[in-house]
């Protein structure tokens, strides 16, 4: 059984919000000092698209958890930027616009997803003490108590997009 929290501010919950906030502005500060010309959200666009070959938008809004008006402004900025074309194919028998990364959007990514992992690496890194402060096996156990989570939300929650 769970024990319940007087406050709010005592849940699980709390802690995985304000956990994330803090996520949130480390990703903001570290594509700022990056001094490159992509942001988080465009990012994990270009990721989802190279990991996913010819995605739609309707497709890609849905593995982002962005509304398509707002995965479309990312395509938009992606595809002036260079790094993405879009294109149309059949699906289902009705025209779609699809996207693919272009080779300069390969070679951003391929940059800033290195210097990503040593800043993720840092997180978990005290360097001062030259040890690992989370161990694998601790990342790997939050990991599948977050997929629970997320798998049982998908069920209360309606996604809309």
């Amino acid at each position: 059984m769970v024990k319940q929290a007087e406050r709010y501010t005592d849940t699980f919950y709390y802690d995985l919000e304000f956990t994330t906030k803090f996520l949130r502005l480390f990703s903001v500060e570290f594509f700022k000092r990056l001094n490159t010309n992509l942001n988080q959200d465009e990012y994990v666009t270009i990721e989802t698209i190279l990991c996913n070959a010819g995605i739609c938008q309707r497709d890609l809004a849905k593995i982002i958890l962005k509304d398509r008006a707002n995965t479309g402004k990312i395509l938009n900025t992606l595809e002036e930027k260079g790094y993405i074309t879009r294109f149309v194919d059949m699906k289902n028998n009705r025209l779609v616009r699809k996207m693919g990364v272009t080779e300069e959007g390969k070679k951003v990514y391929d940059e800033v997803t290195l210097k990503l992992k040593a800043a993720i690496n840092e997180t978990i890194h005290n360097e001062k003490n030259k040890k690992f402060i989370i161990s694998d096996e601790e990342i790997d156990y939050v990991r599948d108590i977050l997929k629970k989570l997320r798998e049982n939300l998908k069920q209360i929650v309606d996604i809309q997009i």
